[in-house]
C-alpha cells in the first residue's frame, strides 16, 4: 500500500468522482483509476460502488476512510516539519472557501502569496460550511472561509478574521421591482425565488431571514452554482437574495431590503489556536494583515534555507 494510493482514494471521496479527483491531483483519470484499483486489489475489497452516476463508498471504503485520513494527516505533519526547516522553499497549503465569497478577492490574495513563495503548492477547495469544517477538523484543510450558522464556531476551530456582507434582492432587468431601489420583505410574498440547495451558507442565511420575517418563499428552482443562479434570475424565472457584489458584478438590479436589512457573517477559520503548517501560517498572515505580511515574509526568508521574497 502506497501513500499515493491513499491520497487518490481520499481525492475521490473529497471530490465525489474520479474525473474531478484526477483534475485535483493533476493526473489523467486513467492513472488515478488504476491507482485506486491497485489499492482495492491489495486490500482484497472494492472501495467504491461505481454502478451509479456518482461513486459511493462501500462498507470497506467507509472502514478505510478514518485510517486513510489519519495516515495522510500524519504525512502532512511530517511535510510541514520539513517545510519549516526549508524556510518555505517548498511546501503545500490547503484552503477552502464557500462558493459565494465576495468580501475578499481571494484570487488576488493567493497570487500575492504565490509571488512571495512560488515553491509552495496551493490547493483550493469550494464546499459548504459543514464540509469545510469537517475538512479543517480532519487536517485536510489548513484554512477556510466559512459562513457559519451560529455565532460561535465549533469546538477546536478558531476564527482569525470576520467580515459582514450585505444581502440584496436581485431581479431581472424588466421586473416590477428592478427600479424600486428598496423594498419591504412583505412585498416579496408572491415572488418566485431561485435559491441555492439546502445546506449552503447563503441558503441558510436567506432561510433564516425569511423565517424571522414570516416570509414563506415559493422556490421555483434550486441550484448549486452561483453563475447558474444569476443566469436564471436574469432570464426571469425568479428573484434571489445574494451578497450585493454578486448582483453588481452580474449587472442585475440590486434592491435593498428593509425591515430588517439582511446580511451574513463570513469567518476565516482554522484549527485552534493557529495553523502548525508554516506555509499556512504565512498565508494566514497575508489574509489577516497584508500590510505587515512583507516584513514577516522577509524575516522568514532570513532563516537558513529561506527564500527571500522579491522587492517591490
Amino acid at each position: 500500500m502506497e501513500l499515493r494510493q491513499l491520497r487518490h482514494f481520499m481525492a475521490v471521496v473529497t471530490h465525489g468522482g474520479f474525473t474531478a479527483a484526477a483534475r485535483a491531483e493533476l493526473i489523467v483519470q486513467s492513472a488515478l483509476s488504476s491507482s485506486v484499483r491497485n489499492l482495492e486489489r491489495e486490500l482484497g475489497a472494492e472501495l467504491f460502488d461505481r454502478t451509479g452516476r456518482r461513486v459511493i463508498l462501500t462498507e470497506a471504503g467507509r472502514a478505510l476512510l478514518p485510517a486513510a485520513r489519519s495516515v495522510l494527516a500524519g504525512t502532512e505533519a511530517a511535510r510541514d516539519a520539513v517545510a519549516a526547516v526549508a524556510g518555505l522553499v517548498t511546501g503545500r497549503v490547503r484552503i477552502g472557501t464557500i462558493q459565494t465569497l465576495t468580501c475578499v478577492d481571494l484570487a488576488a490574495e493567493l497570487a500575492a502569496y504565490h509571488r512571495l513563495w512560488p515553491g509552495v503548492q496551493i490547493s483550493l477547495r469550494e464546499a459548504t460550511t459543514p464540509e469545510l469544517v469537517s475538512g479543517l477538523r480532519a487536517g485536510e484543510l489548513d484554512l477556510a472561509y466559512l459562513a457559519p450558522d451560529a455565532a460561535e464556531l465549533p469546538d477546536g476551530i478558531a476564527g482569525f478574521a470576520t467580515w459582514h456582507e450585505d444581502l440584496v434582492l436581485i431581479t431581472a432587468p424588466g421586473h416590477r421591482l428592478a427600479t424600486a431601489g428598496r423594498t419591504l420583505i412583505q412585498d416579496l410574498r408572491d415572488e418566485p425565488f431561485v435559491d441555492f440547495r439546502a445546506g449552503t451558507g447563503l441558503e441558510t442565511a436567506v432561510r433564516r431571514l425569511a423565517s424571522h420575517c414570516g416570509l414563506e418563499r415559493r422556490i421555483t428552482c434550486d441550484v448549486t452554482q452561483i453563475r447558474l443562479l444569476v443566469d436564471l434570475v436574469r432570464a426571469g424565472i425568479g428573484v434571489a437574495i445574494v451578497p450585493r457584489r454578486i448582483g453588481e458584478d452580474a449587472g442585475l438590479p440590486c434592491v435593498s431590503i428593509r425591515q430588517p436589512e439582511p446580511g451574513r457573517t463570513v469567518v476565516l477559520a482554522g484549527r485552534a489556536p493557529r495553523p502548525r503548517n508554516p506555509a499556512a501560517e504565512a498565508l494566514l498572515d497575508r489574509l489577516t494583515d497584508p500590510s505587515g505580511f512583507r516584513g514577516a515574509a522577509r524575516a522568514a526568508a532570513d532563516r537558513p534555507g529561506g527564500r527571500r521574497p522579491p522587492a517591490g
